[in-house]
């Protein structure tokens, strides 16, 4: 049997994204409390976000995996964001006078918000907004469908969120890393010795020259004072191909600090 961990509770996107994974799921309450339970052996694998198309990376999950744990991206899932609009049954948008969610699905809807006239109110997460509206028709909850069957609301407005591409990705993490498929991704982070003209570009000029796509570069403070940074990319090819372990022998000569987060599957 396979453990899953998941940043919970039921009922969120990330619930939704472990349902793809497996059937036996377990909540936690944060990103670290996820990624601890597959350092420790607790479950084989973890769920966590890591990136939103709209709101950008999520830092926690960039943080944990650079600084605190030594473990593996397995796979990688895309979900499409469509917020939804949850009430108790019965209930109309005259009845409606507040509504609660997750403060980045809050951000998400602002302009659906704003043109009813609702007041919005924070919850730690969308399925936590949806429990607490249950049993009252002035309130009502913005989070996925999910979350209807599991407190038995009804969606009385489809997709209000404000841009209609709206994803974020999903990493799954273990402590084994994934074997070639011919079609991966591979994720590094590194710093650089001191900030100096040319210092990144001739990190990235390693790919350019050896034809690599890069598919993502974000940079995050490093914790070890103002203008230091971790960069964090994505880019096409597997560790165990030789090509691309001659590419990050090359880089991890050039830089301070390297780690590979791991090579698995293109979603």
């Amino acid at each position: 049997m396979t453990l899953i961990s998941f940043l919970g509770p039921k009922g969120t996107f990330t619930h939704e994204a472990a349902n793809l994974v497996g059937e036996e799921l377990i909540p936690y309450c944060t990103i670290p409390a996820v990624l601890e339970s597959v350092d420790n052996g607790e479950c084989s694998l973890g769920v966590v976000p890591i990136e939103n198309s709209i709101e950008g990376p999520v830092g926690i999950t960039l943080d944990s995996l650079a600084h605190k744990f030594d473990l593996k991206i397995f796979k990688e899932i895309i979900i499409p964001i469509n917020q939804n609009l949850i009430v108790n049954p019965g209930c109309t948008m005259d009845d409606i006078e507040d509504v609660y969610s997750h403060a980045q699905a809050l951000a998400q809807c602002q302009d659906f918000v704003r043109k009813h006239k609702i007041q919005p109110h924070y919850a730690i997460s969308t399925a936590r907004a949806a429990k607490d509206i249950m049993g009252d028709k002035s309130k009502a909850a913005i989070g996925n469908s999910k979350i209807v069957e599991l407190y038995g609301l009804e969606i009385l407005k489809s997709n209000i969120q404000d841009v209609d591409n709206n994803a974020t990705r999903f990493v799954v993490v273990s402590k084994d890393d994934h074997e070639i498929t011919g079609a991966d991704k591979t994720s590094i982070i590194f710093s650089i010795y001191e900030d100096k003209p040319g210092g990144l570009y001739n990190i990235l000029g390693i790919f350019q020259k050896n034809d690599i796509n890069l598919t993502k570069i974000e940079s995050r403070p490093s914790k070890k004072g103002l203008g230091k940074y971790l960069f964090f990319v994505d880019f096409e090819g597997h560790k165990d191909e030789d090509v691309i372990c001659d590419i990050l022998k090359e880089i991890q000569e050039h830089t301070y600090y390297f780690k590979i987060l791991g090579s698995y599957p293109k979603f």
